[in-house]
């Protein structure tokens, strides 16, 4: 009996199953045997006219609709979608659930909502955009729609983004909108944000670029050309390869360039102080640095090109925070000289990307290895021995300037007739970032090599020589014609270098003005016979020049001695 019992109980059990399997089956209906209806919209109307009104930005526009219905009774939800009329949805510039999670049959859109969508798409402000919305009910894999035309009238004020991106083939992050570089959002003069952005970057020369209002679309775009910013228009081409301070004015859409050829250190603790220029070479990313060695404590600041138009200075209250000397009324912000009680070689680093301007020093703890000091040194051009230098400890130079051609071949050696120890050195002579600036230099690192070294171009240099270091440090000093009236509106014409020790330029002087030369603030040359178109030079001690009694066009030279303590000069028209 126990075996027939087990046998019935499994008959049975297998039976039950069977027959419950297929009831179930029979409950469900397969897909293509129900329907689902379209759902029927409500509010607002085909055609309807909506004004958006940015006084009450909160403000609500309701889409409703009639349910849609699934013959077999299945659930159904709903999105809304919104589009320009025309356009295929394919990216909607607005896409919501329904109310309740989508199962609900409205969805309220805040007027400042929709006024972004609208254009955040390219569409203008304070203007009539022509909208298809459309309400799509899902149930199961199943979906209908219903739409309606409607216009919409933006506000009246044009929406201004929160924050500004760079991005594009011509910038420093590429093309990816994600890694989009940020703008810094400057201040009013009452201190409050404005809507002037500026950035400090590089780019390439025939590749592109647009701003961007976010790191994702859709997001408000600004292109344009020639400095007129357009809204979603095309992107702007880089005309130049190279650093750029580039500013963007959202009130009168514009944009404007400023080439930054170099950012240097100009003051008290550099060599040659407020007449000299330390040069920082770019890092990328708003980022300048350079190890500098500080000779004296005191106040400098960072210039760009060698121009007193562009400085940066300390904010005052703060350690390290900068701004532009010139922007900083407009920004609500006093400056100061930037302060310094550091002695010794230090990286300076000056930080121009978004999050601030700031400024800091680095102990440069680089260790060079001396090289053996020579008890003589002398200089070589084109094998024939031109000057000995004169040995202060582990330091060579000289008290004069000596004229040197770009096309000549140069050597050190420790013997007047070449057989001793030769020196070279890791770079051209006479070349620098800062080659316009009022005395220029550079150290290069000395070497012990029979290699010839070279210039840059023409140009008298004075040497210091330390072996201790060990380097080779070049300076020269360009000069001015000063001719003015009134000092503080006086013209400073820029004179060229001709080999040798010879400065010249041609311009229009005006009758009665005073002139001098002078390469701020080391040299200042007047004349012994102030009336005279031609004439003596003297370093400190000259009277000005009021030689010009009619105006015109004239050339002006000015031959100098060896150690620009005087000179000779003519004015000729």
């Amino acid at each position: 009996m126990k075996a027939k019992n087990i046998f019935i109980l499994i008959v049975s059990t297998l039976f039950g199953f069977t027959f419950n399997s297929c009831e179930t089956e029979e409950n469900l209906q397969p897909e293509g045997l129900w329907e689902l209806s379209s759902p029927t919209i409500l509010t607002p109307s085909s055609e309807a006219v909506i004004m958006l009104d940015e006084a009450t930005p909160e403000e609500t526009i309701t889409i409703s609709w009639e349910a849609a219905k699934s013959s077999a009774g299945f659930g159904v939800t709903y999105e809304v979608l919104i589009d320009k009329s025309g356009d295929d949805f394919s990216t909607p510039l607005f896409v919501s659930k329904s109310s309740s999670q989508g199962k609900g049959t409205s969805l309220s859109i805040s007027h400042e909502t929709l006024n972004k969508a609208i254009v955040y798409s390219g569409l203008p402000s304070n203007a009539e955009a022509n909208l298809t919305f459309t309400v799509k009910a899902y149930s199961l894999s199943k979906s209908s729609v219903s739409s309606n035309e409607i216009k919409v009238v933006t506000f009246e004020k044009e929406l201004l983004p929160e924050a500004l991106y760079l991005s594009g083939s011509a910038t420093e992050n590429g093309e990816e909108l994600s890694q989009a570089i940020a703008l810094r959002q400057l201040t009013d003069s009452n201190g409050a944000a404005s809507n002037v952005y500026e950035i400090y970057t590089s780019l390439v020369a025939g590749e592109t670029y647009k701003f961007y209002g976010g790191l994702e679309l859709p997001a408000l775009q600004y292109g344009g050309s020639d400095g007129n910013l357009v809204s979603f228009g095309d992107a702007i081409v880089a005309e130049n390869s190279g650093q750029f301070r580039i500013k963007v004015d959202l009130d009168n859409n514009s944009y404007e360039l400023l080439e930054i050829k170099f950012w240097s250190m100009v003051g008290e603790p550099i060599s040659g102080g407020w007449g000299g220029d330390k040069p920082l070479a770019y890092q990328g990313g708003g980022v300048w640095k350079a190890s500098i060695e500080l000779l004296k404590t005191g106040g400098f600041l960072f210039r760009a090109n060698g121009d007193w138009s562009y400085l940066l200075k300390r904010v005052v209250g703060t350690s390290n925070t900068l701004v532009m000397e010139s922007d900083a009324s407009s920004q609500g912000l006093s400056y100061e000289d930037i302060p310094n009680d550091l002695l010794g070689q230090y990286f300076v680093t000056l930080d121009l990307s978004a999050n601030n301007y700031t400024y800091s020093f680095e102990k440069d703890n680089t260790v060079v290895e001396p090289i053996d000091t020579p008890t003589e040194l002398y200089l070589f051009e084109n094998g024939t021995m031109i000057e000995e230098f004169t040995s202060n400890g582990d330091v060579f130079g000289s008290d004069r300037f000596i004229a040197m051609q770009a096309a000549n071949a140069y050597t050190l050696n420790s013997a007047i007739d070449g057989s001793g120890t030769s020196y070279s050195v890791n770079g051209l002579l006479a070349e620098s970032a800062v080659s316009g600036g009022d005395m220029v230099e550079d150290a290069l690192t000395l070497v012990e090599s029979s290699d010839t070294f070279t210039l840059n171009s023409d140009r008298a240099l004075k040497f210091s020589i330390d072996f201790s270091k060990p380097e080779l440090t070049w300076t020269y000093y360009n000069f001015k014609l000063f001719h003015w009236q009134d000092w503080d509106s006086r013209n400073e014409f820029v004179m060229t270098y001709v080999h040798p020790n010879t400065y010249t330029v041609t311009q229009s002087l005006t009758s009665g003005y005073d002139s001098k030369f002078i390469s701020p603030w080391t040299f200042d040359l007047g004349s012994d016979d102030p009336s005279s178109l031609t004439g003596n030079l003297i370093n400190g001690g000259g009277s000005n020049l009021v030689n010009i009694t009619t105006d015109g066009t004239y050339t002006v030279t000015v031959v100098l001695a060896d150690d620009y303590q005087t000179g000779t000069y003519e004015f000729t028209q």
